[in-house]
């Protein structure tokens, strides 16, 4: 015997014969209702006579490299709109009793930096600065900022660059002059005449490179920017946001490197995820509001919404440089400078620098105050202050 179903009944409903109803249609139903990836927007004319863009990348530090295996991988595929050989400049060095751009030519292979990974063949190194630069319509600046008046004076002289070039800046920091202040980007810009776009993210170079997903964001002057640099750089693996905020995106990857000591304090002193997560907060909102407060036409949304603001500020204070030596520095008491040659393994600690530049200015400024967290990591880093004073009076 079966179970009885308690599931409701429904009363019974004579069936209608729908046998000599009209169900034709006249309606044709497109083969495909939409494409199987994006097509890519038209670019803005080269002018060259080719007709294509050309890139090259000054720098070949980490950052540099990563970047310029994007842009080499871009070109290749995109032949037709840019030339298939992208030069990236760096400074000449005997290794194992050979050049190193002729290391990194014959092997593909940026063994100091980037160890593994295989960089692509049309990526050419090239000690020449001159010699990188020449015909180039779209330049990424990755420089060390130490470095990059020595670039930009070359640069400078008549003839050495293409007349309608554009650049984009990837180098964290400010530039301060008493009173004033001012991004590499418009730097870049205002020294050479070309307009500058900015990138920054969440972007730890290596895991750039092995191809590990993640987002940047590129400032950019104008639309037509926008398309040229997101064609550069836009990647399955390495999503591009564009936004007309260049002072926002390079403020975002400057005053990061800032809070990145202040969480490195954190982690030295061995205190816990309350306390990072706090430091993380507060200087994300001192961030924000100096971009505000002193560069005209900044977006709160840049830091907020933007892999350039909140992302980049979040990764860098786990596992960036920055991080890492004052970290280092609060354990061991050792200077900077001793720390840096320690673990950097060459590259250059950019947070202090730009610590030291930032306090200078807001002590012109007389607006030291407003900005407790960058105070104070200013006086740790260069006025004996000791790290346990990090949190006291934020």
């Amino acid at each position: 015997m079966s179970a009885q179903s308690s599931a409701p009944t429904t009363p019974d409903v004579p069936a209608k014969d729908f046998s000599d109803l009209e169900i034709s249609s006249t309606v044709t139903t497109p083969a495909a209702t939409r494409p199987s990836s994006p097509v890519p927007a038209a670019l803005p004319p080269s002018p060259l006579p080719s007709g294509k863009h050309k890139i090259c990348v000054i720098g070949s530090g980490s950052w540099g490299s990563a970047l310029a295996k994007i842009a080499a991988e871009n070109a290749w595929k995109r032949n037709d709109e840019f030339h298939s050989e992208v030069r990236m400049w760096v400074r000449e060095k005997i290794v194992n009793g050979k050049p190193l751009t002729h290391v990194i030519n014959r092997t593909h292979l940026n063994s100091r930096y980037l160890p593994d990974i295989k960089l692509p063949k049309n990526l050419v190194a090239t000690p020449h600065l001159k010699d990188v630069v020449k015909d180039a319509t779209l330049i990424v600046f990755v420089v060390p900022h130490q470095f990059l008046h020595t670039v930009l004076g070359e640069l400078s002289k008549p003839g050495v660059l293409h007349p309608q070039a554009r650049a984009i800046s990837a180098i964290k920091g400010v530039e301060v002059n008493g009173t004033d202040i001012e991004t590499f980007a418009s730097l870049i810009e205002g020294r050479v005449g070309t307009p500058c776009s900015a990138l920054s993210g969440a972007n730890i170079a290596l895991e750039v490179a092995m191809g590990q997903f993640c987002e940047t964001t590129i400032g950019c002057p104008s639309h037509e920017d926008s398309l040229l640099w997101k064609a550069v750089f836009h990647a399955p693996t390495f999503r591009v946001n564009a936004v007309e905020d260049v002072n926002g995106v390079s403020l975002g990857g400057a005053l990061k490197n800032i809070v990145a000591l202040a969480a490195g304090f954190v982690d030295g002193l061995g205190l816990g995820g309350n306390t990072k997560a706090a430091i993380l907060r507060i200087g994300l909102s001192e961030m924000t509001e100096f971009c505000l407060e002193f560069f005209e036409g900044s977006q709160r949304e840049t830091f907020s919404n933007e892999s350039a603001g909140i992302a980049d500020l979040i990764t860098t204070c786990y596992g960036g440089r920055n991080r890492k030596c004052a970290e280092e520095f609060a354990k061991t008491g050792q200077s900077f400078d001793v720390i840096e040659k320690k673990l950097l393994n060459g590259q250059k600690l950019q947070g202090t620098a730009t610590a030291e530049e930032v306090n200078n200015f807001l002590r012109a400024r007389k607006r030291v105050h407003a900005y407790p967290l960058f105070e104070k990591v200013y006086l740790i880093a260069f006025q004996g202050l000791p790290p346990k004073a990090l949190v006291q009076g934020l």
